[in-house]
């Protein structure tokens, strides 16, 4: 039934959990609801969280506070990774009305409406064991002419020592290739030109559904096969590959990505160490050498290619030799920017009951040395392009007068602020840059890239 009540939204955390908050929304927009700016003073206020953002609960009572601020009378959902993981705190916040976990979150119209209507005591959280949570939920996110992140997969397997994610999101799983074509076909009947494939685990997509014997079920389908079908079968020209694990980062997928009409040379791959020692603490799943081996190979294959790595520094245990490890590793590794995340403790993980506990300063300076690195590699990515012709999808932000866009490697460039350009396929000419970004050349006789 229709509605006039309105509702507003704030995400915490990764792309996928801004593609499913927006998928959320257009779901209470077909049911009749009124989806609003955040400050607006909304009816209703869903707050979509995270488990992996440093002071998450201080930040989600920040989030409270604000939507009461707004409308003080308004009912706050909270969902996600951390209302899966720690419902009880979340209830206990002031003037949190309701708590929905990995599961609940996609049924939440009911829930919300069941919270609107009911009269008295409800019950307020909503979260089941994770271990129950089974089913695909695919959105996109909207709003953003010119790209968009598309969710194909959830959950992880692996057991990694330092993360919460699998106790929050549940076992790995999937959509199917079917469905991701439908969904890039009305992706791009909304003049997106770029999709960027997201999921906790991405490299590990595939369904099963036959069990044998009590195992895993065999895959009706792998990673290779869903870029190979989207790269036939889609109407779009650029896909990008959001990250991939690195031993999930195939030769296969690697040789396939080359020769692709439609997959951006841009990879980015989590390392979290160059220390083979601390890969094993971790529990990661392959070693320096093998990851060594992908970047050799991504290089020899697209020298143009951009690569990016996450990494994790004061892990527990990590000496100063093991962090220089690392650091050498990087220095002399062929990669192009770094994601830098200071090691922090996560209840109920093994990394948070491990002894040789790395003092916060030290874990910051190691922080800085690698946030240098990443600008000097950066640079260097940025100087190699210099003067070379590239297309670039710009966006429509005008900042103080400029415009940005990406190449199909990952270089950001401005311009001067043309509106015209906005969501076209342009070529141009890198000029100079620094770390952030490059000023490019529009060149006029190949503006529009069919």
């Amino acid at each position: 039934m229709a509605t006039q009540a309105s509702i507003a939204f704030h995400t915490l955390g990764c792309k996928l959990n801004f593609s499913e908050t927006s998928g959320i929304s257009q779901k209470f927009l077909k049911a009749g609801y009124q989806v609003v700016d955040f400050d607006a003073g909304a009816d209703i206020y869903v707050i979509n969280t995270c488990s992996v953002t440093d002071f998450a609960d201080r930040k989600c009572r920040n989030i409270v506070r604000k939507a009461h601020r707004f409308s003080p009378s308004a009912k706050v959902v909270v969902m996600g990774c951390y209302a899966q993981l720690k419902p009880e705190e979340i209830s206990n916040i002031e003037g949190v009305d309701l708590v929905l976990g990995a599961e609940a979150k996609f049924n939440i119209i009911e829930h919300v409406g069941e919270l609107m209507s009911y009269q008295g005591i409800q019950e307020q959280v909503l979260v089941g064991d994770i271990r129950e949570a089974n089913t695909f939920e695919s959105s996109f996110s909207y709003g953003q002419r010119t790209r968009t992140f598309l969710k194909v997969q959830d959950g992880c397997d692996y057991k990694c020592s330092f993360c919460t994610i699998p106790q929050a999101r549940g076992k790995s799983r999937s959509d199917t290739i079917e469905n991701v074509l439908q969904n890039l076909n009305q992706i791009a009947e909304q003049g997106i030109q770029e999709v960027v494939l997201t999921g906790v685990n991405l490299g590990d997509f595939g369904n099963g559904t036959e069990v044998i014997e009590g195992l895993k079920p065999k895959k009706e389908a792998l990673f290779i096969d869903l870029i190979k079908a989207i790269d036939k079968h889609s109407p779009l020209h650029r896909h990008r590959i959001s990250s991939i694990e690195p031993n999930l980062c195939t030769d296969e997928v690697i040789h396939f990505v080359a020769d692709s009409r439609s997959f951006m040379p841009h990879f980015h791959m989590p390392l979290q160490s160059g220390c083979n020692d601390i890969l094993k603490k971790m529990r990661r799943r392959y070693t320096r050498e093998l990851y060594a081996s992908r970047v050799t190979l991504i290089k020899k294959r697209m020298p143009h290619a951009c690569i990016g790595v996450d990494v994790i520094v004061g892990f527990p245990s990590e000496t100063d030799e093991q962090f220089l490890e690392t650091y050498d590793f990087l220095k002399a590794l062929d990669v192009d920017y770094l994601h830098v995340f200071t090691y922090s403790e996560r209840s109920n993980t093994l990394a948070a009951d491990m002894p040789e506990v790395i003092p916060v300063n030290t874990r910051r300076k190691r922080n800085e040395m690698l946030r240098l690195l990443s600008k000097e590699k950066r640079q260097a990515f940025h100087d190699r392009h210099i003067d070379k012709e590239a297309e670039v999808l710009f966006e429509l932000e005008n900042k103080h007068g400029k415009m940005f866009g990406y190449t199909k490697n990952y270089v950001k460039v401005a311009v001067p602020f043309d509106s015209t350009l906005a969501n076209k396929r342009v070529n141009i000419k890198i000029k100079k840059g620094n770390e952030d970004l490059c000023d490019a050349l529009i060149l006029e006789e190949k503006a529009y890239v069919e």
